[in-house]
């Protein structure tokens, strides 16, 4: 009989032949080459290598277009349709019934040959190389629907035939270890490509496969060491997690063939390998089942878990942090066993670790760890977590500053915690994480805030960082975290008193000018009514924010405009805008308005009389009682001019000289304006300017100011202050804009002071 090594040259000739050989002989050469590889790499060490390359590049260009393309093809050259029917004539053999011994299944193995289809013999070698093809196959045509769904459904039978076979000490006589062991991880291979798609899961499953690869983890207990019993177990193992993965049925069909054991000796094999991939196993086997999970703790796996945390390997100490955080997840209660384990200082060396995936599994730890209560919280601290989940906050993987902001979550709640965050930076990248578009990293970033404010001592450092205008002006994606920015706003005004408030003044003083100005902000949103005037007129926080907004920087100016509305919304919720003057005068009544018959004066405007009464309008105005009482002309006069006024606004203030009351039309609200100042009719200024300002506008904002410092009028004045720092957003385009400032600076400046002095005055 011709030994593997006699073949090798002949289907190597046929790859490297000119002109290129058909598809069907290059297919024939290839797989044949593939299945000679295990006995090649027993005699000669370089040879597999270079073959390997070899077989790869054919298969490539047997993969090419070239073949599907009708001009390149010759008339031995078969189409992929007939390569397909080939194809089915391999698997449909080994999809027969299996015989109870390979040597009653003569009829029924088979070898490949493209051209001349299936050829049966007797022997088990004759099996393998059809197993072979149809993992070649498998390998390269599974993007192609029609072939990949095909290949798929018979796939799995075929691995469950040669499985038995290899199973059953008969059969496999004549051949090595070795050869065996590669057909046995080939047969796992295959079902762990098959298991990446969850409909192929349950097939797998069906056919028989959990017992066989059961039996496989336990392989090495009867067999000599060698690189393919590793493969084996490897990938036993990889076909165990990617059939258990999210399908929890399969799980409980593990544990019940007696899986779980096994995997748990091997995480103390000598392979790093083969413990990474028995972890990964339980790892997917233990998330979300209780039994699974329970198993594996009674397998005294968890100190085992816990020595392979501190390898440098970094995928070792993934798969175990993993599993572990999974076991929690699963079984809460072994918290503490895994404390009295050793396991919390491996984890907190595992945050600063090079490995990604291993950082977010030990965060996500951390944070389940800190719920067995205040003691293991200050003994994480303790231990140096703290820094190294702080510097995550700035990792550029967004899923890993997420779990670091929820583990500082729960470490703040501890007062010591509170202060350590702070005094290792946390607050400044806790506030920029306010600004993320995931909710996962919002709200954590959120809640951890919440938890740094209960405690005044850092008050004045989230202040300093910009905290407030950031909790103020960010967009919040869920209600959850609306509600926990609103309670650390909350929490921040309560502490506006005592000791932080003499600090947030101290800094407002003598910090420096930014500071300064952020306190000042922060004030204006959060201090007391009573605090006001020491802290915005006798500290100088007026001007603090009058600076900003005069600034060039249109940040500045918007968070000066808003400081400066809300400061001055909260003051006049007491005392309204338009707080007419008191007065104690009792009116004539309608039918004195242009009565001759009563009449002791005569006022002639455009033309026309108007007859009044001397005693009535003595008693309205100042100026009139100056008119008649005084030694000027008028005061014995009975027909007086009064030259340009306009009729109808003379005689409505006349009207409301003597009713008190009258209907300000918009057209004439500003003439009127203008007569009521002149003659010191202050309610009927009020009344005027009420009407005007009920049409207030970006466009007109800045007029309505000057009319309101040419006439005096204060109410209108405070109506276009308020307006102007309210509507900043859309006032700020305006090219005019920073005339308007200047021009309006000092009247915010005195609104601000008679407003405090009104409430000083109310409150003594």
């Amino acid at each position: 009989m011709d030994s593997p090594l006699d073949k090798i040259p002949q289907h190597v000739l046929v790859l490297n032949s000119a002109p290129s050989p058909s598809l069907s002989d290059r297919a024939a050469a290839t797989t044949a080459l593939y299945v000679l590889n295990g006995a090649i790499a027993r005699e000669d060490q370089d040879s597999p290598r270079v073959l390997l390359d070899k077989i790869l590049q054919h298969l490539r260009i047997i993969n090419s277009d070239q073949y599907c393309n009708t001009e390149t093809q010759t008339k031995d050259s078969p189409r992929p349709r007939d390569l397909l029917d080939k194809i089915l004539q391999h698997v449909l053999i080994l999809d027969s019934a299996p015989p109870p011994s390979l040597s009653s299944r003569a009829a029924a193995t088979t070898t490949f040959d493209v051209r001349n289809g299936p050829r049966r013999d007797g022997t088990l070698s004759t099996l393998v190389p059809s197993f072979y093809f149809v993992c070649v196959m498998f390998s390269f045509y599974c993007h192609v629907a029609e072939l990949a769904d095909i290949l798929n459904c018979h796939a799995v039978p075929v691995i469950m035939r040669l499985l038995f076979y290899l199973r059953d000490e008969n059969s496999g006589q004549g051949f090595s270890d070795t050869f065996k062991y590669d057909v046995q991880r080939g047969c796992a291979l295959v079902l762990t490509l098959l298991s990446f798609q969850p409909k192929y899961q349950r097939l797998i499953v069906d056919a028989g496969a959990l017992p066989h690869l059961v039996d496989l983890l336990r392989v090495h207990k009867a067999g000599v060491m060698s690189q393919a019993l590793l493969g084996i177990l490897k990938t036993t193992a990889g076909a165990i997690t990617y059939l258990a993965y999210e399908n929890s049925n399969i799980k409980t069909l593990v544990r019940n063939e007696g899986g779980i054991p096994p995997l748990v000796e091997l995480l103390e094999f000598n392979d790093s390998k083969v413990q990474v991939a028995a972890a990964g196993a339980l790892r997917i086997l233990a998330f979300r089942n209780y039994d699974n999970a329970n198993q594996i703790v009674d397998c005294n796996a968890l100190p085992t878990l816990v020595l392979m945390l501190a390898p440098d390997d970094p995928t070792i100490h993934y798969e175990a942090v993993g599993l572990i955080r999974n076991l929690v997840h699963s079984l809460p209660n072994i918290k503490e066993a895994l404390l009295e384990a050793g396991a919390l200082q491996p984890v907190i060396w595992l945050l600063s670790s090079s490995c990604l995936k291993s950082q977010r599994e030990a965060t996500l730890l951390l944070g389940q760890f800190v719920e067995l209560g205040r003691a293991t919280k200050v003994q994480i601290a303790e231990r140096g977590a703290v820094r190294p989940l702080v510097d995550m906050l700035t990792s550029s993987d967004e899923q890993l500053s997420g779990m670091s902001a929820f583990a500082l979550g729960r470490l703040a709640q501890d007062p010591d915690n509170q202060a350590d965050i702070t005094y290792n930076g946390g607050i400044e990248p806790l506030l920029n994480l306010l600004g993320s578009k995931s909710y996962f990293v919002q709200h954590n970033a959120a809640f951890t805030l919440y938890g740094l404010a209960v405690n005044e001592d850092n008050v004045a450092d989230i202040i300093k960082a910009g905290g407030l205008q950031k909790l103020l002006d960010g967009h919040f994606n869920t209600i959850p975290t609306k509600k926990c920015v609103a309670i650390t706003l909350k929490k921040l005004e309560d502490k506006m008193h005592g000791q932080v408030l003499k600090h947030l003044m101290n800094l407002m003083r003598f910090a420096d000018k930014g500071v300064q100005r952020l306190v000042a902000i922060a004030l204006a949103h959060l201090c007391s009514p009573n605090d006001r005037k020491t802290i915005f007129i006798v500290n100088n926080g007026l001007e603090l924010l009058l600076d900003l907004l005069e600034s060039a920087n249109l940040k500045h100016k918007s968070d000066a405009s808003t400081a400066l509305y809300k400061l001055a919304t909260k003051a006049t919720r007491v005392y309204c805008v338009f707080h007419a003057p008191p007065s104690f005068k009792l009116y004539s009544g309608e039918q004195y308005v242009n009565n001759p018959n009563v009449s002791d004066v005569t006022f002639l405007v455009e033309g026309k009389r108007f007859y009044a009464h001397r005693g009535s309008l003595k008693a309205s105005s100042d100026v009139f009682r100056a008119m008649f009482d005084q030694c000027y002309m008028e005061s014995d006069a009975q027909d007086i001019e009064i030259p340009n006024i306009k009729w109808d606004v003379f005689e409505l203030m006349m009207r409301f000289i003597y009713t008190g009351t009258i209907d300000v039309n918009l057209d004439i609200a500003e003439d009127l304006l203008s007569l009521a100042d002149q003659y010191l009719l202050d309610n009927l200024k009020s009344l005027c300017e009420h009407a005007i300002s009920q049409d207030i506008s970006v466009d007109n904002v800045s007029l309505m100011y000057e009319m309101s410092e040419a006439f005096n009028a204060t109410s209108l004045r405070n109506v276009c202050i308020l307006f102007f720092l309210e509507q900043f957003d859309k006032l700020s385009v305006k090219p005019w804009y920073s005339r308007l400032v200047c021009r309006i600076a000092p009247g915010i400046r005195k609104f601000f002071s008679d407003l405090f002095e009104k409430y000083d005055s109310a409150d003594s």
